[in-house]
Order: structure tokens, then C-alpha cells, then sequence
């Protein structure tokens, strides 16, 4: 098929697998044509439009300060120093976050408020890529290649068509002709429309009445930054000290970079409303030993919350995951807490009568957070990494827990698992109804270490209703209204029985 005017022809590789509708073509042409015409119309006037915008990119930046809070946002504040025109104009203000809520864009001047101001903003987040800017040409002229064998050497095929539609596929005018269906390697396009961007950008219509040479400030919202502290506590031989390193990992999926900024993160449970974003959390693997350096984050109280101010600059680039030091202690005083957790289900063993149940004996590392002991500052909320020398000198994994924002001088407790070689067995030993209202119970909870060491057990046992204590073997203390602890100390490869009888009313 010869196309008229054009020195191509149109071989049967482009057919395949074609459809070509020439019967049909008076009623697709004509409703399309003059929706065309009111496409290219409004497609000139917004390129007159743009012609005349003044743009603005990071080679314009002359700060930039990142505040990323652990709820998965950030606040932006970007500094550039722009010549403005005088009168009204357009601002194309480009290289900023994707994930920017435009509710939360804030621009002003920063030499001359009162004189620069914003009379409109639009976000424009349709980006160029090759799906919509196929879908942009629709009523153009586009340029289809392809390659084809021809005496045993390749040779390329351009044909110009004009797209009628590109709904669920492109249709095409190739003549006189209708086509559906065809196959092409690539297209060529004149020129990018003025409404597709290759970056988001705000649009804003400003009004300048101040001096050409102006510095500005926009500050905005953007999701999709997050950061976490985590921590790892290396723990020494005999479980008397330890050392305590933290990490701040900062996550980038603005879809955006950071170069050269201030670096401010904030710590604190901070109020969102439901439909924006949530939180998130990255989990990471304990990072490796380091060099010990000096403290890099100057910590300050900040309304209800943390601020942690990175004392140099930094940068952050999109998809990408950056580890920061915040804290450094050593020789940090630890206690090691063995912990039995009465239930409220002892009354019996349904499987076996008569049996005593198992109980876990947790384990627990302590440890207060004191300027003293090299610590002292406001602990953001993080996982703990815990990790023991073995008797060559090797580090171990010995495991993990999560802690909540901790303020100074207050006590850490991180549950580590579960004790091996400590034993505890729980049963009621007596049931006695004294009248309508009274009983009396009797417990007793044997514990059994096949340590090489002596330990003290920390038994938390829930008592109900109005209750008094009648006998124990061991001191108790009652630590809430339904609720007793005994420290029963067990000896290297010993066993000891705590029993406690208790009288209650209802």
C-alpha cells in the first residue's frame, strides 16, 4: 500500500496483525477531528503560557533543612535565591519531593515578605513517561519505526500516522486508511507537550512588587521519609556491663534527593489525622563495629517531643537508607533478670491431674539511662540488638527486643528470651472454702538452675479479690492491688520451693 505524498511504503510486517477499517473511517474521523482541534487549541495556550514561566531548580538552592519525624513525614524547607520579574508571572519551582502534600506548601520571602506574594499554586505530578505521553499525541502526527529483513540485512521503516484514539491500544490513520493493531519498535515524537513534566513541580502564579533579586523559602510536607533508631548492646562476659551503641537509620522514598541539608530528626508520639500517613518501620540488621566517634546529634526538648540536630550537613539520596551514629556509651552497669510470671489458670492441670504446669523463666537485661554511665540522653524509640562474648572471645547473637521513647534516668529492660537452664513448676496445692464469701488457696512454685552459677528469680504471682498473705517461704512484697513478688534466690545446680497460702474474700 502506497501512502500519498510519503516515499514509504507500508510492507505487510506493519499489517500484522493489522486491522484496517476503511468503510468505517467517515465516522471515526470527523467526531475525532474536532475533538482534536479542542485539544490542540488548549495545548497552545498552555504553551504560550509556560513560554513566558520563570523556573527555579536545585542550582538555585542555597539551603536546605530536612526535618524527618518517626511518623513517616517530613518537613521540607528549601532556600533558593531567584530574580524575579516586577507585575504578575508564573514560578515553575521544580526539584521537590513527589510525595509533597501541596495543602502544606508554604512560599514566602524571605527579603521582602509583604511584596512577594502567591495569588495561585498547582501541583503538577503528571509526569513524562512513555504510556502517557503516547496518550498526550492522540490527534498528532507521530513517526512509527521498524525493523525488517531484507536480502539478509536489516533495514528500518519510518512511517508517519497520525493517532486517532488510544484507548485499551492505539488507532491509527495511516492514508486513508483506519489502523488497529500494528506493531512498532519505537515512535518518534516532535517535541515533550507543555502539560507533561519530567519532574514534579509546583506551579505557582506570584505577584512581585519588591526587587528582582529575591532569597525564598518553601517549606512543605512530604511522605514517604521516615527514620528509627536501633541500638545494639554488646554485653560482657560475666553480665555486669556493657556497651551500647546507637544508630539512627533514615529512610528516603520521596522520590527525591537531599544533597548538602540540615538534618533534624524528632522523636515523640505525634498526633496525625486518620487518612494520612502512617507509620512505618524499616526492620535492619545489626550494623557492624565501627571506630568510636564523637557524639554527631545535639539532643533538645522540642514542644512534647525530641529534636535531634545533625551538627554538619548531610545527604540523602531517594531509595536510599542512611545509618547515622546517635550515641555511643561503654561500661554501662547491666543486671541480669530471671522472671516467672504467675497466670490466673493454676487451679489445676487439665491434661494431667495432679501435675505441676511449666512456666517460662524469662530473661531480662537492665540497665538505667544516666550521664554517668555514659548515656543521659532521651532514647528514641528503637530495637535493641543484644550481643554476648562467648568464652573465645567471639561475638554472639543473644537477642532482641523493642523500646519505647525512654527519657533520661529512667530503666531499660530488654527481654532477651527465654532461660535454658531454669526451670519453673506451678501448681495449687490447697483449695479450702471458709464460708460464703472466704477461701483459702496455697501455691507452690518449684525452681530448678542447672547453671554453673547461682541466680535470683523474680516470681510476679496475681492474687484476686481482698486478700491477705498467711505464710511464705519467702519475703514478699505486694507490688498492686492483685498482685505479689518474691525474689527466691536458687543456687548453682540447685532447687528451691517457694509456698504461699493466701486467704481472699469476694
Amino acid at each position: 500500500m502506497n501512502i500519498p505524498g510519503s516515499k514509504f511504503k507500508i510492507r505487510a510486517l506493519w499489517m500484522i496483525p493489522a486491522v484496517v477499517i476503511i468503510a468505517a473511517s467517515a465516522t471515526i474521523i470527523y467526531p475525532a477531528a474536532r475533538a482534536n482541534k479542542v485539544n490542540r487549541s488548549q495545548e497552545k495556550e498552555a504553551a504560550r503560557a509556560t513560554a513566558g514561566d520563570q523556573s527555579t531548580s536545585l542550582n538555585d538552592q542555597t539551603d536546605l533543612n530536612v526535618t524527618v519525624y518517626n511518623s513517616n513525614i517530613a518537613l521540607v524547607r528549601d532556600v533558593r535565591q531567584l530574580t524575579l520579574p516586577s507585575g504578575t508571572f508564573r514560578l515553575k519551582f521544580m526539584d521537590i519531593a513527589a510525595t509533597v502534600n501541596p495543602a502544606t506548601v508554604h512560599f514566602r520571602s524571605l527579603n521582602d515578605p509583604e511584596k512577594l506574594g502567591v495569588i495561585e499554586q498547582n501541583y503538577e505530578y503528571d509526569l513524562l513517561e512513555p504510556a502517557k505521553l503516547l496518550h498526550k499525541y492522540v490527534g498528532k502526527e507521530v513517526t512509527l519505526v521498524r525493523s525488517y529483513q531484507e536480502n539478509n540485512s536489516t533495514k528500518r521503516e519510518e512511517i508517519k500516522a497520525t493517532l486517532l484514539s488510544d484507548n485499551n491500544g492505539p488507532v491509527w490513520k495511516i492514508g486513508n486508511d483506519i489502523v488497529t493493531g500494528m506493531f512498532a519498535e519505537s515512535y518518534r515524537f516532535p517535541e515533550v507537550p507543555a502539560n507533561l513534566y519530567d519532574r514534579p513541580t509546583l506551579l505557582m502564579s506570584l505577584e512581585n512588587s519588591g526587587a528582582k533579586n529575591q532569597q525564598i523559602e518553601a517549606s512543605y510536607l512530604a511522605g514517604n521519609l521516615s527514620w528509627n533508631a536501633d541500638y545494639v548492646l554488646t554485653v560482657a562476659r560475666d553480665d555486669k556491663n556493657a556497651d551500647l551503641d546507637g544508630w539512627v537509620t533514615v529512610v528516603n522514598n520521596s522520590g527525591t534527593a537531599f544533597h548538602n541539608a540540615r538534618l533534624q530528626l524528632v522523636a515523640g508520639e505525634l498526633n496525625r489525622v486518620a487518612n494520612d500517613t502512617g507509620r512505618s518501620r524499616m526492620e535492619m540488621n545489626a550494623p557492624m563495629p565501627m571506630a568510636k566517634a564523637a557524639q554527631q546529634f545535639q539532643q533538645e526538648a522540642f514542644s512534647e517531643y525530641h529534636l535531634y540536630s545533625l551538627g554538619r550537613k548531610t545527604s540523602v539520596e531517594d531509595k536510599e537508607t542512611k545509618q547515622i551514629s546517635l550515641l555511643e556509651g561503654s561500661g554501662v552497669p547491666v543486671k541480669k533478670i530471671f522472671v516467672v510470671n504467675g497466670q490466673n489458670y493454676y487451679y489445676r492441670n487439665q491434661q494431667t491431674p495432679g501435675a505441676p504446669l511449666k512456666d517460662p523463666v524469662m530473661v531480662y537485661y537492665k540497665f538505667r539511662n544516666e550521664e554517668k554511665d555514659g548515656l543521659g540522653i532521651p532514647l528514641p524509640a528503637g530495637n535493641v540488638r543484644v550481643y554476648q562474648k562467648d568464652s573465645k572471645g567471639g561475638i554472639l547473637f543473644a537477642g532482641e527486643d523493642r523500646i519505647d521513647h525512654t527519657p533520661k534516668d529512667e530503666d531499660v529492660n530488654i527481654h532477651i528470651g527465654n532461660a535454658f537452664d531454669v526451670v519453673a513448676e506451678h501448681k495449687q496445692t490447697d483449695y479450702k472454702r471458709i464460708d460464703t464469701h472466704t477461701w483459702e488457696m496455697e501455691f507452690e512454685i518449684t525452681l530448678r538452675n542447672h547453671k554453673d552459677a547461682p541466680v535470683t528469680v523474680q516470681v510476679n504471682e496475681p492474687i484476686g479479690g481482698d486478700w491477705e498473705m498467711l505464710s511464705s517461704t519467702y519475703k514478699y512484697t505486694k507490688t498492686a492491688a492483685f498482685a505479689a513478688q518474691f525474689m527466691v534466690p536458687v543456687a548453682k545446680d540447685g532447687t528451691s520451693v517457694l509456698k504461699y497460702r493466701i486467704r481472699a474474700r469476694w
